[in-house]
């Protein structure tokens, strides 16, 4: 029943979301068709904590569903549905005598009101077919053909009930009609009905009723993440200057509110009575609304310059639940930081299994370090840092640890294989994805892998905890970490670099090295992500942004994830050729950094397009089609996440990039480095947050900028 059109026919495939119409306050969502209607078809229903609670909601009035007219947002959590019905006895047939509305929120309401604009009374009935299959989200996912609930009604109520693996799956839709008739109710075994048989709607007259959506899983997940009590961990900052940025910027950070949740084990009132939580934000919407140490860690990074609490709530979060053992079904070990946080084991497609609490991530570690440090030079109290290192020490032990063993001194992951459970991720980078590793000559290149990202993130991470440990007055320690630092940077000097004779530079580094320090070859985005590590020298960053900007990898609308040179490349792979949001971000700040304002011009230029095509809720990920005048907006990826943490944190990201913001507690001092051209002159941003002090960049048509308000004792530092 539950099935999509397309899995039934044609066997199991991932629902589309790209027409979807999305309500998301995390750890709730809803998803429909764009007509609001709720048909149990591909990833249809209201959702809580990865479970489906009602999968059919069908409106008719008097046995016909209304024609659709329009979906308007009215924030990330809420929808405004509209429809009518025409008659054949109106007076003017093509004029609409009856609208329907439905107001969706995401936590389980739905506001139904049909009104009369017509002259003249009409007597309609009303009915709303309910069913629910109580499924996982990872069964909606793989379109997995699912069996409805039997139904069972109330007074003015439907439920739904299963056990399923000692849990007990409840779900119930009630219904509100402020002060009219109640529904008549039936039930069945494959669902229920509400409906109200006649219903006297006067001449200008209204009918109105509130559908409410509640249930869960009993017992509870224990200790999971849930939606925050407090008001979101950063500062919102006004923009004036490029319009496209601030739109951006301020559509993000709504979508990062919807996804934001609270980690209840750090959940503390003080003596005053004021409650005190650990905040984080989920990946995604709708299938990866939970903890992910990497997608979490990205997003707090790219908000640092709105504040430091995101970031030290996320560390908290992943601190509490870094790998103390080792678990080869969950891939932990001591001191590896998490991957993904789900309420339950679940089975995906292609015998991928996922445990609940899973560690298969080769880079959620290193950044985890690197996030503890650009959270300190943002300004995160010292006493703060301080209860953070032991954890962040932990990781780099585990960082090092692992390079010990690898033939080349190189951060390498093997796959996880088979386990006793099933199989885990294959790929343990952001393109973790079965086929996301490819040679140039388009050939999948299996585990074991050193990604160069990867590499540089170590680097990163290895050079900034040095430099916090000095600060905290532990030099013996940090000159250590700078040792191994630069060991591991001649090692992938030696490892990583490939000769290219017709490129726009005569070499570029590898997207992996694999078994015998076998080169990957063939241009990948993943060369954007070293640019900021430190793990490349001047000319190295020269040769990367010539490629970064090269018609392979840039699209028009932002960076490639391959390049479009190359056999194998398709626009519409997820890792294969598409573009991500947070990928180009990441290259665009990598670029800003290095000086390569050119080729950072280019690719920000390209996403700003891109994101107002998308009215500014930028998704996952989307076509890697060139832009060309015969292309006004670039493709939807189909079955792309929307929102997406880190795709609605790259408007900030491109903020601090375009302003080349750089914090350094340790000298007080703040880096400003305005990016020459019109994406950044003038610009001017107020309410940003450093030392938890707002201050202001004011940047003028000269390219000039004022800093004002800055915290006691730190200083501007204008670099060129």
């Amino acid at each position: 029943m539950f099935e999509s059109d397309a899995s039934s026919v044609h066997g199991a495939r991932q629902p589309l979301l790209h027409q979807a119409a999305i309500c998301v306050a995390a750890p709730s969502f809803a998803v429909s068709a764009a007509d609001g209607q709720l048909r149990g078809l591909g990833a249809d229903g209201f959702f809580d904590r990865d479970r489906r609670l009602v999968a059919r909601l069908l409106l008719t009035v008097d046995e016909r569903e209304p024609e659709a007219v329009g979906a308007y947002p009215q924030g990330p959590d809420r929808m405004r549905f509209v429809s009518v019905l025409r008659y054949a006895d109106d007076p003017t047939s093509h004029d609409p005598s009856i609208l329907v509305e439905r107001i969706r929120e995401a936590r389980g309401v739905e506001r139904l009101r049909i009104r009369n604009l017509g002259q003249r009374p009409r007597r309609v009935q009303i009915m709303v077919e309910a069913a629910t299959d109580l499924a996982g989200v990872e069964e909606v996912r793989k379109a997995a053909a699912t069996l409805p609930a039997p139904a069972t009604a109330g007074a003015s109520w439907l439920s739904w009930e299963r056990e399923t693996d000692g849990l007990r799956l409840t779900a119930r839709l009630s219904a509100d009609t402020e002060g009219q008739d109640p529904p008549s109710i039936s039930d069945g075994p494959e669902g229920g009905c509400l409906s109200w048989p006649t219903v006297l709607l006067p001449a200008g007259g209204q009918w109105q009723t509130v559908l409410r959506i509640s249930g869960g899983t009993t017992p509870a997940p224990r200790d999971h993440p849930d939606r925050p009590s407090t008001p979101p961990p950063w500062t919102e900052p006004a923009l004036d200057g490029d319009r496209r940025l601030a739109a951006l910027v301020r559509r993000g950070l709504a979508d990062l509110d919807a996804l934001r949740l609270a980690d209840p084990l750090g959940r503390s009132v003080d003596a005053r009575g004021e409650v005190h939580e650990d905040q984080f934000v989920a990946a995604g919407c709708p299938w990866y609304l939970t903890l992910f140490g990497r997608d979490s860690i990205w997003a707090a990074r790219m908000l640092l310059p709105l504040g430091t609490r995101l970031a030290h709530g996320t560390l908290w979060t992943l601190a509490r639940r870094q790998g103390t053992q080792h678990d080869g079904i969950r891939e932990e070990a001591p001191g590896r930081i998490l991957h993904e946080l789900r309420t339950r084991d679940a089975q995906h497609s292609r015998g991928l299994t996922i445990p609940a609490r899973y560690y298969g991530s080769i880079d959620a570690t290193p950044l985890f370090v690197s996030l503890l440090v650009d959270a300190w030079r943002w300004g995160l109290a010292e006493a703060e840092v301080a209860e953070l290192l032991p954890y962040a020490e932990r990781a780099m032990q585990w960082i090092i640890s692992s390079c010990a063993r690898d033939e080349a001194g190189l951060l390498r992951y093997h796959g996880s294989g088979t386990t006793g459970l099933g199989r885990g991720l294959t790929h343990h980078g952001w393109k973790d994805s079965d086929d996301a590793i490819r040679d140039a000559l388009g050939r999948q290149v299996p585990p074991p892998l050193a990604l160069c990202e990867v590499q540089g993130y170590a680097y990163e991470a290895a050079t900034g905890l040095a430099e916090l440990l000095a600060a905290f007055g532990r030099t013996a320690r940090a000159a250590e970490l700078d040792a191994w630092a630069a060991t591991l940077r001649k090692n992938f000097h030696d490892a990583f670099w490939v000769p290219s004779a017709d490129g726009p530079a005569h070499r570029y580094p590898a997207i992996a090295v694999g078994r015998g320090l076998v080169p990957v070859t063939g241009p990948a985005s993943n060369m954007g992500h070293l640019l900021a590590t430190g793990i490349l020298g001047p000319d190295d960053c020269r040769d990367v942004a010539a490629w970064l900007a090269s018609p392979g990898l840039e699209s028009g609308w932002g960076l490639r994830s391959r390049s479009a040179a190359l056999p194998g490349f398709n626009p519409l792979s997820y890792h294969g050729g598409a573009v991500w949001p947070h990928d180009t971000a990441i290259a665009v700040h990598g670029l800003c950094r290095t000086g390569h304002f050119a080729a950072a011009g280019l690719l920000a230029d390209g996403l700003l397009e891109a994101a107002a095509h998308f009215q500014y809720r930028v998704p996952e990920l989307y076509c890697g089609e060139a832009r060309v005048e015969d292309t006004p907006a670039p493709l939807d990826y189909p079955a792309a996440c929307r929102p997406q943490a880190w795709s609605a944190a790259s408007g900030v990201a491109l903020l601090s990039a375009l302003l080349g913001l750089h914090a350094d507690a340790p000298r007080r001092t703040l880096g400003v480095r305005p990016a020459p051209g019109p994406l950044a002159a003038p610009l001017t941003a107020r309410g940003l947050r450093l030392a938890d002090r707002e201050f202001d960049v004011l940047v003028n048509r000269d390219g000039m900028p004022e800093v004002q308000g800055l915290p006691p004792g730190w200083r501007v530092a204008v670099e060129g």
